[in-house]
């Protein structure tokens, strides 16, 4: 999943990037509102993470274009703005969460999994295909009932191949879902990628097989018989 985090303090934007990477998540990381804006006219995010404090304004000016832009997409504002009041008029402005800093991680990673359950449903069952289980409310994979242990990028491979299961994914869309603003991507990239994880779900014994649609894309399917 892609997020979006909004933070103009340069070591706490690293260190919330790094945590989030950890986690299976794409961080596009920008320190104002006007690149903000940019990131989301040219990409989807599942969830974004705003400061209110910026350079060129509050965070919350951001809420109304992101609800209308990216309605599905969570939002979490994280901010040093600790009163009552502050957090009040974060949540009426449409923010799902707001958290203050300093901010504990383990934390932060609760709320954005809190954020997304609401999004997906609590009660939405994880996606079965072959011996593969897929929460994506808690993105955990599982095979056989055995937790599988994936690289970040391969987690967000699969999550989006999962979401389309038995439709071709466009190449263009597993590239926006997979890498981050500050990731140079090699025109081979994806493939190797893709091979990556066709090896490591085959080691695994889940049954499932990731099909190409040279030059346009590819589709997560159950393997045949």
């Amino acid at each position: 999943m892609r997020v979006l985090l909004v933070e103009d303090e340069t070591e706490m934007a690293h260190a919330l990037a790094l945590r989030l990477g950890r986690s299976g998540f794409i961080a596009d990381r920008v320190g104002a509102l006007v690149d903000a804006r940019e990131a989301l006219a040219c990409h989807r995010y599942g969830l974004a993470i705003l400061d209110r404090r910026l350079p060129d304004g509050d965070g919350l000016e951001l809420l109304p274009e992101l609800r209308r832009l990216q309605p599905d997409a969570r939002i979490l504002i994280l901010t040093a703005c600790e009163a009552v009041s502050e957090r009040v008029s974060g949540l009426d402005a449409g923010a799902d969460d707001y958290l203050a800093k300093p901010v504990d991680f383990d934390e932060l990673m609760a709320r954005v999994r809190a954020c997304l359950r609401r999004a997906l449903g609590a009660v939405a069952p994880p996606v079965v295909i072959g011996r593969l289980s897929f929460d994506l409310a808690a993105r955990e994979v599982l095979v056989d009932g055995a937790p599988a242990v994936l690289h970040r990028r391969e987690l967000a491979l699969l999550e989006t191949l999962v979401r389309s299961a038995g439709r071709i994914v466009l190449r263009a869309r597993l590239v926006e879902e997979v890498y981050g603003f500050d990731d140079n991507v090699d025109v081979n990239a994806l493939n190797i990628l893709v091979s990556r994880l066709r090896k490591r779900l085959g080691d695994l014994g889940a049954e499932v097989e990731i099909h190409s649609a040279r030059g346009i894309g590819y589709m997560l399917a159950r393997a045949s018989s």
